[in-house]
C-alpha cells in the first residue's frame, strides 16, 4: 500500500509499515529523526496524492483535554478553532483508510466521535497515555489484557504513576514530563508497539 503517516518527524510508524513491505513517508514541518522517505513540509500540499492509508497524529496543543485550565486565555480560542479545522481536512481527506491519533479532546465530537481508546501498556510499552483513535474503514486494534485457553495477552501490567501532586492526583508518563527540555517533543511520539500493532493489524 501507499501510506502516509502525517505530522509525524520521529519516523517510527512509517519505519513499521516500510518494514513489512509498504511504500510509506511520512510528513512534517519538522525534519524526520530517522533517515527515511519524509516530506518536510505542510502535509495539505500532499493529502491529494493517492495515498490508500493515511495515518495522522495532528498537533493535541490546543485541542486536548489536560489545556483546558488555559482555554480562556487570549488567543486560545482561534488557535482551537484553528486545530479543529485542521483535523477536520484530514478526517475529510480523499484516503479510503485513515486513522487519526489524539488524546482526549474537543475533536470528540466536534469533528466526530472517536473509535476507540487505547493504552501503550496494552500493547507492551509499560507506559500509560490515554489515547483515542478515529477510524474510517479500519477495524480497532487489537489486543490481549488477560492471557486465556486461546490467546496469548499482547499488554504489560499497567504501570504504577510517577508520582502523586499536591492536589492528589495520581500523575503517569506523560503528565510527569514538562514542556522544558524536550517535554513536548518526546510525548508527541508514537509509542513503538502501537506502531507495530497497525503496521501488522492494518499493513
Amino acid at each position: 500500500m501507499k501510506v502516509l503517516i502525517a505530522c509525524e518527524f520521529s519516523g517510527i510508524v512509517r519505519d513499521a509499515f516500510i518494514q513489512r513491505g509498504h511504500n510509506a513517508m511520512s510528513c512534517d514541518l519538522l525534519p524526520t529523526e530517522s533517515p527515511g522517505s519524509h516530506y518536510q513540509g505542510d502535509v495539505m500540499d500532499i493529502l491529494c496524492d493517492g495515498w490508500d492509508m493515511m495515518i495522522a497524529f495532528p498537533p493535541c496543543t490546543y485541542l486536548s483535554y489536560a489545556g483546558t485550565a488555559y482555554w480562556n486565555d487570549p488567543g486560545r480560542c482561534k488557535s482551537r478553532l484553528e486545530a479543529l479545522d485542521f483535523f477536520r481536512r484530514l478526517w475529510e481527506a480523499p484516503i479510503q483508510k485513515i486513522c487519526i491519533e489524539n488524546p482526549k479532546g474537543c475533536a470528540s465530537p466536534t469533528i466526530a466521535k472517536y473509535t476507540q481508546e487505547i493504552q501503550p501498556y496494552y500493547f507492551g510499552d509499560a507506559y500509560f497515555k490515554t489515547t483515542w483513535l478515529w477510524l474510517k474503514s479500519l477495524p480497532p486494534l487489537q489486543y490481549v489484557l488477560f492471557e486465556n485457553l486461546f490467546e496469548t495477552k499482547t499488554s504489560v501490567d499497567r504501570p504504577t504513576p510517577i508520582y502523586t501532586d499536591k492536589s492528589g492526583k495520581k500523575r503517569y508518563f506523560t503528565d510527569a514530563i514538562t514542556g522544558m527540555n524536550g517535554g513536548n517533543h518526546k510525548r508527541s511520539c508514537t509509542f513503538k508497539a502501537i506502531a507495530e500493532a497497525m503496521a501488522d493489524q492494518w499493513g
